[in-house]
């Protein structure tokens, strides 16, 4: 069934801001490629520093997508070593674990997955390199030798992709797990060592059926993280 597209001019900046967030079932219809351009090339309008615009974005589609979901598969259901381009997160303590948890439980209740079940975590795990079922995967990557501060410009660059999505009726995730195999993107691609792979977007529109898409999480108040001093 053909998914009603919303337009930018339809949809207020904050309303996208609120409407965004992590989608992880999708509906098999690709996006079509004109809305595809629309948005990316409405990206490339997000801010970096000096206007260097680092980002390097890979997108993946039909065959493309299928053999890149295959070999992260095969890769994460042998148990293969991952291999990351740039050190993995740092181990969250104290009120960020506390948040870790909160959406974890959120999502696995929504999902019927109890504590205990290790074989039901280990399938809601691999649904991430399954791509959710998403048509459309992005791997968003900078030149290796740039540091944490052009990964920021990335990091607002993939915003405003996921932002513009959302204007487009089109649904996202932002994974930390597409970093784990960026060999197989560099060779699928034909891309140098020279460019590091951060993570990857999956896309697409989504299939409310799915029930990890009930998930809904909160936000900190406000005091939390913001300081206003006069």
């Amino acid at each position: 069934m053909t998914q009603p597209l919303s337009s930018p001019a339809t949809m207020s900046l904050e309303d996208a801001i609120r409407q965004r967030r992590s989608v992880r079932g999708f509906l098999p219809e690709a996006v079509p490629a004109e809305t595809l351009a629309a948005i990316f090339e409405g990206a490339q309008l997000a801010p970096s520093n000096c206007n260097i615009q680092p980002w390097k974005v890979y997108v993946a589609s039909g065959a493309t997508r299928d053999a890149l979901r295959q070999r992260m598969v095969e890769r994460a259901m042998s148990g293969a070593p991952i291999n990351p381009d740039f050190e993995h997160l740092p181990k969250f303590e104290g009120v960020y674990r506390q948040r870790q948890v909160d959406c974890a439980v959120e999502l696995y209740n929504n999902m019927n997955i109890a504590r205990d079940d290790s074989a039901g975590r280990m399938r809601a795990t691999l649904r991430n390199f399954e791509l959710f079922d998403a048509p459309h995967i992005c791997f968003i990557g900078m030149d290796r030798s740039f540091g944490v501060i052009v990964a920021l410009d990335v990091g607002m660059y993939a915003q405003t992709l996921m932002l513009l999505m959302t204007a487009y009726g089109v649904g996202s995730c932002a994974q930390g797990s597409m970093r784990y195999y960026p060999d197989d993107v560099r060779e699928i691609f034909g891309v140098g060592d020279d460019v590091a792979i951060l993570f990857g977007i999956s896309f697409g529109y989504e299939d409310t059926a799915v029930a990890a898409n009930r998930t809904r999480v909160g936000r900190a108040p406000l005091g939390d993280n913001v300081v206003f001093r006069n």
